[in-house]
């Protein structure tokens, strides 16, 4: 983050520390010479050609106002970039481990469903299976229906009913 500057300088600001600048520098002991140079000319300030520093030096103020004001906006533009760059490949990170684990999932409920399938399957034809088995042993004569539920409540039971 940049220093902050001072957005508007008074006269006083500036000139304060070029005037305590210009103090230490000119002492009692300085000649002529040396004050016109530190100094500037003696004489009238006022005047045309002055008065065109001054608003010269009033644009010149303006604009470097007006571009330390874009050089703070664009460095916290590229801090909101940069934050907005972390945050968005933190979501696509997140986006990818999401999809990851959703088609892991999906395949996970389809074998789920598929051994569920299998085994209601496996007990439709176990059940089937037993049904054609009475049927045919109705048909045969070798055992009577009520005789049927008779043995295999034995034969669960473990019980010997003998007639």
């Amino acid at each position: 983050m940049p220093p902050k500057f001072k957005r508007h300088l008074n006269d006083d600001d500036v000139t304060g520390s070029v005037k305590s600048e210009r103090r230490n520098l000119l002492e009692d002991d300085s000649d002529e010479e040396e004050d016109f140079f530190l100094r500037g000319p003696s004489g009238p300030r006022f005047g045309p050609r002055n008065d065109k520093i001054k608003h010269v030096q009033n644009q010149v103020d303006e604009v470097i106002d007006v571009m330390q004001e874009n050089i703070t906006k664009v460095i916290e533009r590229g801090e909101r970039l940069d934050e907005l760059q972390d945050k968005s490949e933190s979501l696509s990170d997140n986006a990818t481990a999401f999809s990851n684990r959703s088609k892991q999932l999906r395949r996970q409920m389809w074998w789920r469903g598929c051994k569920i399938k299998a085994i209601m399957a496996l007990v439709a034809a176990i059940l089937l299976l037993v049904i054609v088995i009475i049927i045919v042993l109705e048909r045969t004569s070798v055992l009577h229906f009520p005789d049927c539920f008779l043995i295999l409540i034995c034969f669960e039971f473990e019980l010997d009913f003998s007639y």
